[in-house]
């Protein structure tokens, strides 16, 4: 981020900019800035020191069968460091040397004071959730993990700062940049070729009381640390938080376009996703097993189509219960490593698209289905590559289609459509993908 902090904040607070997105009363019209190319696009958050190396290597085994190779790992520094100067990286350094021969690409985040600095009261049950009282040791930790691991290929800052759970007794803009500003220096002294990543924000950076973390950041000045922008844009349906609306792609375009304004050298969303627990019900509802699969779908189509560099999306694996009940089923593969219906549908989805998609224009439209939301691209083979779905359905006629395959990710169904006239199709809330040449 270059320009000012009170430009940052014209544009935060300004009129919504559709850059790259057609919107009407009828219909969601989505199209992509840029080509997207999976392995390069799609990552996958990856708690692999929860598990034996055993079974993470087979958790690697499954995420290179998708054709992916972006890992994104938690390293909490309370655990990593129990004892001021001891540190338990052992089962550390057999994890990276597996990354290296599986020639994965990671981008890690060390996240939580350790016990000898934190700011926590003595009596306080969350220890590594306040802030450590000198953000320069944290700083040094970054640095000290990066000269040993110089095959990880980024490097972030904390995670979700404004949440409790994260930063306490309150989210601290000003704290969290000295902690950025100091661990973005140390982290550029010794490997300056690494890109370093601010912290994912929670949600698009929500405060208590609508404010933005984003825009007190830009207040501060962090923009001229010139590090990756992330945010992790949770919402409670893959089209946002509004049954019948449009608010994710709405909100998401609106702050990707005052983040590029602002000169940032990339956007990253470093989790995302919905988790399949069978309750009882936390904040996310419970949608299970084929709902977590349905709505990746829809929102791995939908964040396609937006001004993101790179997503990562939460999790590859379920955990056992040291996570809470809502945390440990957000994995595209059960607890033994077996693949849940996303995991299936997402390997089906990549395969009918193919490794590459170009953007395109969406096939002309006969008729009007209300709420209807349209991708359209180009396969790296030269194929018409159309995604839809509609929330209450409806016939959906082609005339510029006379021949097509219609398919459905979630169950793996193939149809053939057209006898020379031109084709309809019948929307459904879930996502399919029609092809043609």
């Amino acid at each position: 981020m270059r320009k000012t902090a009170a430009v940052l904040m014209i544009l935060l607070l300004g009129s919504l900019l559709l850059w790259g997105m057609r919107v009407d009363a009828q219909m969601h019209t989505m199209k992509a800035p840029r080509e997207v190319v999976w392995k390069d696009f799609l990552g996958v958050n990856a708690q692999f020191l929860w598990f034996s190396p055993d079974r993470y290597r087979q958790q690697m085994q499954r995420l290179k069968d998708l054709g992916l190779e972006w890992v994104r790992l938690d390293l909490h520094w309370d655990q990593l460091e129990l004892t001021e100067g001891q540190y338990n990286v052992a089962a550390l350094d057999v994890l990276v040397r597996d990354l290296e021969k599986e020639k994965l690409k990671s981008v890690f985040y060390l996240v939580g004071s350790a016990r000898f600095i934190t700011t926590a009261p003595p009596e306080s049950p969350y220890q590594d959730q306040y802030p450590p009282r000198d953000p320069e040791v944290f700083a040094h930790r970054m640095a000290l993990l990066a000269m040993r691991y110089p095959s990880v290929d980024a490097w972030q800052v904390w995670n979700e700062p404004n949440l409790l759970g994260f930063w306490r007794p309150e989210a601290d803009a000003a704290g969290y940049a000295r902690l950025l500003e100091a661990s973005t220096l140390a982290l550029r002294a010794v490997a300056p070729e690494k890109p370093v990543v601010g912290a994912g924000l929670a949600f698009f950076s929500d405060l208590p009381g609508g404010k933005s973390m984003f825009e007190q950041l830009g207040q501060l000045g962090v923009q001229r640390l010139e590090t990756i922008v992330a945010y992790h844009p949770y919402t409670q349906l893959p089209e946002g938080n509004m049954r019948g609306g449009n608010d994710f792609a709405l909100r998401t375009q609106e702050l990707n376009n005052v983040l590029r304004r602002s000169g940032v050298p990339a956007i990253w969303a470093t989790e995302w996703g919905w988790s399949s627990y069978a309750g009882p019900k936390e904040a996310q509802d419970i949608i299970g097993r084929n709902g977590q699969a349905d709505y990746i779908l829809r929102r791995l189509a939908l964040m396609s189509t937006q001004d993101f560099d790179r997503v990562f999306l939460f999790t590859l694996n379920d955990l056992d219960a040291r996570a809470s009940v809502r945390d440990r089923d957000y994995g595209l593969l059960d607890l033994e490593g077996k693949p849940k219906p996303v995991y299936l549908a997402l390997q089906r989805f990549l395969a009918i698209t193919g490794p590459r998609l170009a953007p395109a224009e969406p096939p002309q439209i006969q008729n009007k289905v209300d709420g209807l939301y349209s991708v359209a691209w180009k396969t790296d083979k030269g194929q018409n590559l159309w995604m839809f779905w509609a929330e209450k359905g409806g016939d959906i006629e082609l005339p510029g289609v006379t021949r097509a395959v219609l398919h459905d990710p979630l169950t793996g169904l193939e149809t053939s459509l057209g006898d020379g006239s031109w084709v309809t199709v019948k929307a459904k809330p879930s996502l399919q993908i029609l092809t043609w040449d």
